[in-house]
């Protein structure tokens, strides 16, 4: 490890640990905030770009996750770095919170109505029949014995059986998917080109779960996760860059195991942002403290009125926005 890497990983260990309190605000009960560190520190040391992008972003999307209850293994979250242009016009590295099919399912799972949930590619040589007309199986899905080759993925789908019994499905083609991928900001990169599967798997889950019961959390967690992979999402300034390069696919290898797909959906349709997005928006644009309070007190009012989580949303932005301050401010310091 170069000396320059080495200080910067040790200058973001202590940045996490000073931000200790507020991830363990942000976290829940069960995941200390010493686990999340660490599992932040063994990303950064997989993926060392992480460390050459904006760290006001790699902090600020470390709260995020946190705030969402999880983790940035590559099962739950992943984090991931994307070319977004800045204030001057040029091209920067910022990093995103994206979560994972793992993270997905982990939420639909807590809302107390689901009561089980496969999520699977389908290959060119699997048997593979959905019979929309039969309510007891509606999807029948073998692969071939292990050893014998699966052939080219084709498709994905989502199979989910709610406590009262009630089966409910979605299935979707590769063409289809690749569209989703298509208007995707990293289409051309990152987890679309590391994780094809996990987005394949993730993009199918993310269309059903529009239909299924689930509590605000979980809901919230895929609207935000929609939100993230937009060509222009709320919390990045500016577009993504057409083009950005691949991250080496060995990267975050170690920590995925042997988990099969993820997946990213369809973006929804237009609707303007909601009140708090469009304020965090604003606070991670300011450019100073005195910017930030300045737009907390002239949404005072607004913000007393907010539900729980997503007063939790704007504190947890807030408290990554201030840190950043602080840290410029450190160093620029002689």
């Amino acid at each position: 490890m170069s000396l320059s890497i080495a200080t910067e990983t040790n200058t973001l260990r202590q940045q996490l640990i000073k931000m200790g309190p507020e991830i363990g605000k942000a976290l829940p009960s069960h995941i200390k905030p010493e686990k999340f560190q660490r599992v932040v520190m063994t990303v950064v040391q997989q993926t060392p770009d992480l460390l050459g992008a904006d760290r006001q972003s790699l902090l600020a999307s470390c709260m995020k996750c946190a705030a969402d209850g999880l983790v940035p293994d590559g099962r739950d979250a992943a984090l991931v770095i994307f070319n977004a242009k800045n204030k001057s016009g040029g091209w920067e590295k910022k990093v995103q919170y994206m979560p994972m099919i793992g993270g997905l399912l982990k939420r639909a799972r807590n809302s107390g109505e689901i009561a089980g949930i496969v999520v699977n590619v389908v290959h060119r040589n699997d048997q593979f029949v959905q019979a929309p007309d039969n309510f007891d199986r509606p999807i029948q899905h073998q692969p071939p014995p292990l050893g014998e080759p699966r052939g080219e993925p084709i498709g994905a789908y989502a199979l989910v059986k709610l406590r009262d019994g009630t089966l409910m499905h979605e299935v979707m083609g590769r063409d289809e998917i690749e569209r989703v991928r298509a208007v995707s900001r990293s289409k051309d990169s990152g987890p679309w080109v590391q994780w094809w599967d996990q987005m394949a798997r993730k993009t199918v889950f993310r269309r059903l779960s529009k239909y299924l019961p689930m509590d605000a959390e979980a809901e919230g967690l895929v609207h935000r996760d929609e939100e993230a992979d937009r060509p222009e999402p709320a919390t990045l300034e500016g577009a993504a860059e057409p083009a950005a390069p691949a991250l080496p696919a060995s990267k975050l290898d170690a920590l995925e195991g042997t988990l099969e797909g993820e997946v990213v959906d369809e973006a929804p349709a237009d609707e303007p942002p909601s009140f708090v997005v469009t304020l965090i928006t604003t606070i991670e644009a300011a450019e100073d403290n005195a910017a930030v309070d300045a737009a907390l007190r002239a949404a005072k009012d607004q913000i007393g009125a907010l539900p729980q989580d997503q007063r939790k949303m704007l504190e947890t932005a807030v408290t990554a926005q201030r840190h950043g301050f602080a840290r410029r401010a450190s160093e620029d310091t002689p």
